[in-house]
């Protein structure tokens, strides 16, 4: 295998292979620390009719797309005029700020404007610019008064902030996982030197994946979800790969001089690393069915950050390997024997002994873990994914507290509208399409040029047709009608991320898509519900795409039909054991209960997790698998492979463990979902399933666990 003589020659030459990636770690380190400034927003962007929408608004209806808003608030009563002086006065200091387009004023907009609030609207385009540069020269410029408070908020303010508050807790995490996983990798190794290793292979993947990723940033939009997944997986897979070969290197040491044990760990546990590589990034593949930009720039980044960790374990590892022979030689003393030691024999024998008693209690603790995945409520994230007193988030609740903005937009319009399209608006229809929404029963009420002007369809067709501009200029008209096109603002009783609000958004969506005069749907649940079916609709397909070339991926690699079918349940059954954590946790007061689970979340988890558990259970399988191939005896076969990986499989799950967990510490509520759903679901699948459920249903199988029609 090519990669494997690669490893070899890597071996030979180690000072070239230095060298080389020293030369990768300066150049692509040089533009590691620079990712964030090519990151954008989200990535949660939908194509469909909330997207058009909105640029019809943002064109027309004097609605900025995504406004800053800046919100206004009294400290103690006082006269409306001082209060208006005070929010004109700002809004003219933040005039000439670079990029800024246009100011929707609550001094013209007598709805954004309450008694001691109001808020205004700041179309900025950021293209080209540092968004929270911008946002810091904005907060410079805005005067600061004793008895009034301003404070930014809106999606490009959230965003800036989930932003800064990612990259605070990527370096909070690796200032606690990379020594948590140098000290889990001493006491596996006994040894300072070798545990050093798979930390700095980590690194250096993750630093250089850092550097690729920014280059593809340039050239595309990525989400800023990356800067936490690059280290998060970069250094859960480098490490791991490392681990895998290097405890089988100097197990084969014992035996023997160090090429040929480099030759035979290649042909062992390298391939085991190659094929746990597959299966990863097959699962990051499936992702790529989800058509938001989200996952896809999620996926090509861990993508990046597999192709790199496999590079490193067949070039730089056995160029290290080469060079600290003679010291990993020294440590090689003993301390922790070939075969696994006293603990993972007398766990085997257990296994052995009990695999039906001990199997049936695994899956019960499975069972009791996934059964909150019925009641796992999911949202899209918002203002609410950052801490509690950050200034986005508190304006944030306090302006939907006291403006609540529509759940839906409804945009109705002839075909090519427009001053000369020759056409005339039909306000008798649109009047009747009015009427009918407000006695929809889901519907609280609906904001209209007819309610907000007090006339019906005949009045404005008398009024628009003896004058055409009348009221296009004037603050309600202007807000509600334009060129042949008219909006409506829609307030729903439910829940916008609930399935009633889904349901009733496709009805309408539908019948808009009927009517003489069609109409489209935009807002914020539009939006939600967009991204749920774009998600939602096409898992199906990372499900099927994922199970079945993972299926045949370790067919190829064990030969057997049980083995891969038993593996996927497995996985299938330690993911959806975490959701259950999660839902436990998050949503039902466990830890930091009451919210929801972020959309992406579970999607993530799947893809992420259900690849790289794959680690360590190709490992157990491989070992399994070749001592059989030389014994014929299934028993034995079991027994002596689960004793002698389990201390490596442990060690690997620790330490994917230790470089996840520290993000459930995280600010924003996605990463800290993220790093506790995939060390939950390793911890299940390293401790339930591959020690005690994997091994307890190969006893049972016996001779069926090798099964192959073509055998």
């Amino acid at each position: 295998m090519g990669l494997q003589r690669l490893a070899v020659l890597s071996f030979r030459y180690p000072k070239i292979i230095l060298v080389c990636w020293a030369a990768c770690l300066v150049f692509f380190g040089g533009y590691a620390h620079s990712l964030s400034s090519v990151l954008k927003g989200h990535g949660l962007d939908p194509e469909g009719s909330f997207g058009a929408v909105r640029q019809r608004l943002d064109a027309g209806f004097n609605r900025p797309a995504e406004p800053v808003v800046l919100w206004f608030e009294q400290n103690a009563p006082g006269p409306k005029e001082e209060f208006k002086a005070y929010i004109r006065s700002v809004l003219r200091s933040a005039e000439g700020l670079p990029g800024l387009e246009r100011i929707v004023s609550p001094l013209d907009q007598g709805e954004m404007l309450r008694s001691g609030m109001a808020y205004a609207l700041l179309d900025i385009r950021f293209t080209g610019r540092d968004e929270q540069a911008v946002l810091s020269e904005l907060r410079g410029r805005l005067p600061v008064h004793p008895g009034f408070v301003w404070k930014l908020t809106g999606k490009p303010v959230v965003q800036a902030d989930v932003n800064t508050a990612s990259e605070k807790d990527m370096r909070k995490a690796e200032l606690i996982g990379l020594p948590a996983a140098f000290l889990i990798l001493w006491m596996a190794f006994g040894g300072a030197a070798t545990a050093l290793i798979p930390v700095v292979l980590g690194l250096v993947s993750a630093v250089v994946s850092m550097g690729i990723v920014y280059w593809i940033g340039t050239v595309t939009d990525l989400s800023n979800f990356v800067l936490n997944v690059i280290p998060m997986v970069g250094l859960a897979l480098s490490i791991d790969f490392s681990l895998m070969l290097v405890s089988r290197f100097r197990e084969e040491l014992n035996c023997g001089r160090a090429e040929p044990a480099l030759r035979l760990t290649m042909r062992t546990a390298g391939r085991a690393v190659l094929y746990s590589a597959g299966c990863v990034a097959l699962g990051l593949l499936g992702i790529l069915f989800i058509p938001l930009p989200m996952f896809a720039s999620v996926a090509w980044a861990a993508f990046t950050v597999l192709i790199v960790s496999v590079f490193l374990s067949f070039t730089l590892l056995p160029a290290v390997l080469s060079l600290l022979r003679t010291r990993i030689e020294a440590e090689n003393a003993a301390r922790f024997p070939g075969d696994g030691g006293r603990f993972w024999h007398r766990l085997s024998a257990a296994v052995m002994k009990r695999p039906l008693r001990l199997a049936l209690l695994a899956v019960l603790i499975v069972f009791i873990c996934v059964l909150p995945v019925g009641r796992m409520k999911i949202a899209v994230p918002d203002a609410a994914s950052l801490p509690a007193g950050t200034e986005s988030r508190e304006a944030a609740e306090r302006l939907a507290a006291r403006f609540p903005s529509p759940e839906v937009t409804l945009l109705l319009g002839v075909k090519d509208a427009g001053p000369h399209s020759g056409q005339r608006f039909d306000w008798q229809h649109a009047y009747r399409l009015f009427q009918r929404l407000q006695r929809d029963p889901q519907v609280v009420r609906v904001d209209s040029i007819f309610s907000r002007l007090g006339m019906n369809g005949e009045q404005l067709r008398i009024l628009y047709g003896e004058k055409p501009g009348a009221g296009n200029n004037a603050g309600a008209a202007a807000f509600y009608f334009h060129q042949n096109q008219l909006v409506m603002d829609v307030y729903l009783r439910t829940d916008p991320d609930s399935e009633e609000t889904r349901q009733w958004l496709r009805e309408w969506e539908a019948a808009g898509n009927q009517e003489q005069i069609p109409f489209r749907l935009g807002g914020e649940s539009k939006y939600r519900q967009e991204v749920y079916d774009a998600i939602f609709t096409n898992l199906y397909k990372v499900l099927l795409f994922v199970l079945v070339t993972n299926f045949f991926l370790l067919y190829k690699a064990f030969g057997s039909v049980f083995i891969p079918l038993k593996t996927l349940v497995m996985n299938v059954l330690s993911i959806t054991a975490s959701f259950g954590l999660l839902t436990w946790i998050f949503q039902e007061g466990a830890v930091d209960g009451g919210g929801s689970i972020a959309i992406m979340i579970p999607v993530f988890i799947f893809g992420l997790v259900f690849g790289i558990s794959m680690d360590y259970g190709v490992f157990l399988v491989a070992r399994i698998a070749e001592v059989y191939r030389q014994t014929q005896d299934n028993d034995y076969a079991v027994a002596a492979g689960l004793a002698s990986t389990g201390r490596i499989i442990t060690s690997a799950a620790a330490i994917m463990i230790a470089v996840t967990l520290p993000f459930a510490g995280a600010d924003v509520a996605g990463v800290k979902q993220l790093g506790t759903g995939i060390a939950g679901a390793i911890f299940l699948d390293a401790t339930l399933i591959r020690m005690i459920l994997v091994p307890a249903l190969m006893k049972l199988l016996g001779r069926w666990n090798w099964w192959s029609p073509y055998n």
